[in-house]
């Protein structure tokens, strides 16, 4: 019998073991963490053989195929002695593909990847179609393909999903921009980073879609590099003589494949970055075979994403934003960009190789204060003293949001968009997320 190991057993790893001893694997599970008593609990009543808070070398190297959750890194110590037993690393992703002909709607970028996976799931739920929402966002992918049967998948994928993807094939691949992001497990190396957003297009055949945003610069230049077969689908801000989807005069447009088009007025996402959004999510939709009029149903009632420019309430005529997905610095530019008040802005959290000179002019145009939260705040610091704006450093949330509210005035907004990673004081992004509303509403 096949030995499967999963290391981690948080969402992916539970769900990828699940998967494996329901297709009759012997199945081990480690994870130098402690594991979630409901990872637990899954695990046990499968009757899957897990360990946690450390890894017996024994039970694992004799592995005939390993499963990686994408939080782990490939220079973790029992990755190391995986490789050196050459014995294959692969994904919870690429695992599960293995075993579901269902069709892949897959999602990747730097930035939108969270609103725009779930906008295109919003549209084909709402349509009847037979779905199911996984990757970063939803339940495990590997679970749903145990559990459930979906005709369609719409998954969100990060870089560290695509590193150990090798047959695994997206049947409609959308790829949204590429921006510093992680450089911290790349070696701090772009390049790698970027290679690893590309292995969106890898296996697709000339019946398969790429959709991408044409005015990325980095794309553009990746594109000349590859022999991509999928039929390519660019959109654009503006109307070009690529873009098959755009905006003009107030509209918003996709020619093919079938002609569609409704007023900007009518999306109910606001913003620059959500019209990128909306358009990718459109032509998925189109490309996936939803009416017109389901299409322009569920680009108008979409409800948004939590911890992404989330309105958390309004205090004596400040208003409060959660945009605690903003982990890098492009997605706090596209949140600045959409301010149009007078803005308290809250940076801070696990540097990741971050260049802080993109925001400076939105900063300098747009913030009346500066909160840092954060362990260390030298870089933060060192990127925004000279801009003469007042700034506090802050350890904990609550005392975040009092000094806010001190430098706040009624008419202006507090923006939290800290663009880096929540692990220095946070359990995790959506934890930051919480808190901060929680103490909003305590105010």
């Amino acid at each position: 019998m096949k030995r499967i190991v999963v290391l981690g057993a948080a969402e992916s790893g539970a769900g990828a073991a699940v998967l494996a001893k329901v297709k009759g694997f012997d199945v081990f599970v480690s994870d130098m963490s402690k594991i979630k008593d409901k990872y637990k609990k899954l695990l046990d009543s499968y009757g899957i053989v897990w360990e946690e808070e450390h890894h017996t070398e024994d039970l694992i190297l004799n592995a005939d195929e390993i499963i990686k959750s994408p939080g782990i890194p490939e220079n973790a110590p029992m990755i190391v002695k995986v490789k050196e037993k050459n014995i294959p690393i692969i994904s919870e992703i690429e695992f599960a593909g293995r075993y579901t002909t269902a069709k892949m709607i897959c999602i990747t970028g730097s930035n939108g990847k969270t609103t725009t996976t779930s906008l295109i799931y919003h549209i084909l739920k709402q349509a009847g179609y037979n779905v199911g929402l996984a990757g970063n966002i939803g339940r495990s992918l590997a679970l749903q393909v145990a559990e459930e049967h979906y005709d369609y998948y719409v998954i969100e994928l990060s870089s560290f999903q695509l590193d150990n993807m090798y047959d695994f094939k997206a049947d409609i691949a959308v790829l949204m921009n590429i921006t510093p992001d992680h450089l911290d497990r790349y070696n701090f190396e772009m390049q790698n980073y970027v290679d690893s957003k590309m292995r969106i297009t890898r296996n697709q055949t000339e019946n398969d879609a790429f959709i991408f945003w044409n005015d990325d610069p980095i794309v553009a230049a990746e594109l000349k590099k590859y022999n991509i077969k999928a039929r390519l689908y660019p959109f654009s801000e503006f109307k070009s003589t690529d873009a098959i989807a755009y905006t003009e005069d107030r509209e918003f447009v996709i020619e093919t494949p079938t002609p569609f088009n409704m007023e900007q007025e009518e999306l109910a996402l606001r913003g620059k970055h959500n019209l990128y959004n909306s358009l990718a999510a459109g032509i998925t939709a189109d490309i996936a075979g939803v009416t017109k009029e389901q299409i322009r149903k569920g680009l108008s009632s979409f409800t948004g994403v939590e911890h992404r420019l989330e309105n958390a309430g309004r205090v004596r005529g400040i208003d409060f934003i959660n945009d605690s997905k903003a982990t890098n610095v492009n997605a706090c530019w596209y949140a600045l960009e959409s301010m149009k008040q007078p803005t308290v802005l809250i940076l801070g959290g696990k540097d990741k190789g971050n260049d802080y000179s993109e925001i400076l002019d939105l900063v300098r145009e747009k913030c009346i204060g500066l909160v840092f939260l954060g362990v260390d705040n030298s870089k933060l610091h060192a990127a925004f003293d000279g801009l003469g704006l007042p700034i506090v450093d802050v350890l904990n949330m609550k005392d975040c949001v009092s000094e806010c509210y001190k430098m706040a005035r009624p008419g202006a907004c507090v923006l939290l968009s800290p663009c880096c990673a929540s692990f220095d004081l946070f359990k995790n992004m959506e934890d930051r997320g919480e808190q901060f509303k929680e103490c909003v509403r305590n105010l």
